[in-house]
């Protein structure tokens, strides 16, 4: 049979009702967990590193400009056929990527941006400018390369320009050649699975002239056509483009330190000076010419010198 149980109470204390109990009982023992220390007892955990792991301060971009690139040395192209650098050089500018295929991210992005820009440059590859994609890792080889180089050209919707398009695959001597004379930083580092194939590197192309020196730097995933139409016509001494071009160039200034072409006021006054000279020029030319036309020809039949009388 069961009983109620009874709880003692002293004359005068209120009976709490049972929820508010419970309540009460949770609330104190959350606080016992959770007491807040004085002002001066806070312990604080370890502060967030001010600096990047030692690990990547070679990951970075020092733009060589004027530099030129070890053009003998030696890779293996997207068919397996030996070649050199120096090979895609001599007639027209280059624009140079260091990536490698198999990058998880960041190299796709890159030449995916490189491939749209170039869809909004009017010029054609293999005729007015080549591109040379360069891998920094060794391991991997000539199939690889031919894949990106479909994946690519693919994207950029214009299977008639392979010839212009060159994916290339060395040793590391011969990469690392051409990454310090672009002063391009990597370090290999683990992946997910704590193999070490994966490379930690920053993101550019360069344009390189026609004899091999490096011209302009572009950072980032994403490029302006602007500038890479008029990087490469610079960079070829304007072989390539149109008049308007040329003025656009006198216009526009190369800066390598926000790696784009700035507006030069400057130049822009002086260009609107000249053209206004020029027009003045033609205009007072023109009426001289007019009046020296009228002197020739004499007065008309039936002018009347006003000093003369009738």
């Amino acid at each position: 049979m069961l009983q109620a149980k009874t709880t003692r109470r002293s004359k005068g204390a209120p009976l709490l009702p049972r929820g508010l109990v419970c309540l009460l009982m949770v609330a104190s023992c959350i606080c016992a967990q959770a007491q807040v220390s004085g002002y001066g007892e806070k312990s604080m955990g370890d502060p967030a590193p001010d600096h990047l792991p030692r690990l990547l301060d070679k990951v970075k971009i020092s733009q060589n400009l004027n530099r030129e690139l070890p053009l003998q040395s030696q890779f293996v192209d997207e068919g397996g056929k030996p070649v050199t650098l120096g090979q895609y050089f001599g007639k027209r500018p280059v624009i140079l990527a260091l990536v490698y295929y198999s990058c998880p991210i960041l190299c796709s992005e890159e030449l995916k941006g490189l491939a749209g820009a170039l869809e909004m440059v009017n010029f054609t590859p293999g005729k007015d400018f080549d591109i040379v994609i360069i891998s920094i890792d060794p391991s991997e080889g000539p199939a690889l390369a031919a894949s990106q180089k479909a994946r690519y050209l693919k994207y950029y919707g214009k299977p008639e320009t392979a010839a212009g398009w060159h994916f290339l695959t060395g040793q590391k001597p011969a990469i690392d050649a051409v990454s310090d004379a672009t002063g391009f930083g990597y370090v290999r580092m683990p992946g997910p699975d704590g193999k070490m194939d994966q490379f930690a590197h920053a993101s550019a192309i360069e344009i390189v002239t026609p004899d091999g020196r490096l011209a302009q730097y572009y950072l980032g995933v994403e490029y302006s056509p602007k500038d890479l139409r008029l990087g490469l016509v610079e960079a070829s001494n304007h072989q390539i483009g149109s008049p308007v071009d040329s003025i656009l160039t006198y216009c526009y200034h190369y800066d390598p330190q926000q790696n784009k072409h700035s507006l030069v006021v400057a130049r822009v006054v002086q260009l609107g000076g000249v053209f206004t000279v020029l027009g003045l020029g033609g205009f007072m030319a023109a009426m001289f010419n007019n009046d020296r036309k009228k002197a020739r020809q004499g007065p008309p039949p039936n002018w009347q010198d006003p000093g003369s009388t009738a």
